[in-house]
């Protein structure tokens, strides 16, 4: 599901699941503990284009920035890559209302030419996780990717934005 589309607002239910069901209900079972990705969407930033896009594909590495490319541990093996920050947007609720509540950014380059790439698997684990959790960890990336995630989260959803913690408002906008 995306939750970046407006019209999945109305609705706070169904859509995309790992497992069907809450596995937090109690019952111990099969999917107990397991993450449920029904609040977290994915947003490419591409600063040198100057946009910013929902790619569901990249929940499971699959997005069409990722195809076809093997990426590597280390950044410095990819000279000429492409930047691009793959945010987790995850939407809590407070007073009935959706609003941005986890916002964290990933760095990740693509050399498409010889179809290379970078990206520190960990780092994307362990920021899905804190999106989940509401924290808000944008203020590594540049300032441009910032304005772009900013214009882009305020022009899907303005009152999301705006019932969004103000953390978010200073660290991407510095307002």
């Amino acid at each position: 599901m995306d939750l970046l589309n407006n019209d999945n607002l109305k609705k706070k239910t169904g859509g995309f699941n790992i497992l069907s069901g809450d596995s937090t209900d109690g019952h111990g079972g099969y999917g107990a503990g397991v993450l449920n990705l029904d609040n977290v969407s994915p947003v490419f930033v591409d600063p040198k284009a100057g946009e910013a896009f929902v790619d569901m594909g990249a929940l499971h590495a699959r997005s069409a920035v990722e195809k076809r490319i093997k990426f590597l541990p280390n950044k410095e093996e990819v000279p000429n890559g492409k930047l691009y920050w793959l945010v987790w947007v995850s939407i809590h609720y407070k007073d009935g209302k959706p609003y941005y509540g986890g916002v964290t950014g990933c760095e990740m380059t693509v050399d498409t030419e010889i179809r290379r790439g970078y990206k520190s698997l960990p780092e994307h684990v362990n920021k899905m996780d804190k999106s989940l959790k509401g924290h808000i960890l944008v203020d590594h990336m540049d300032e441009t990717s910032r304005k772009i995630l900013a214009d882009f989260l305020i022009n899907h959803n303005e009152d999301m934005w705006n019932h969004s913690e103000e953390k978010l408002h200073h660290d991407l906008l510095g307002k």
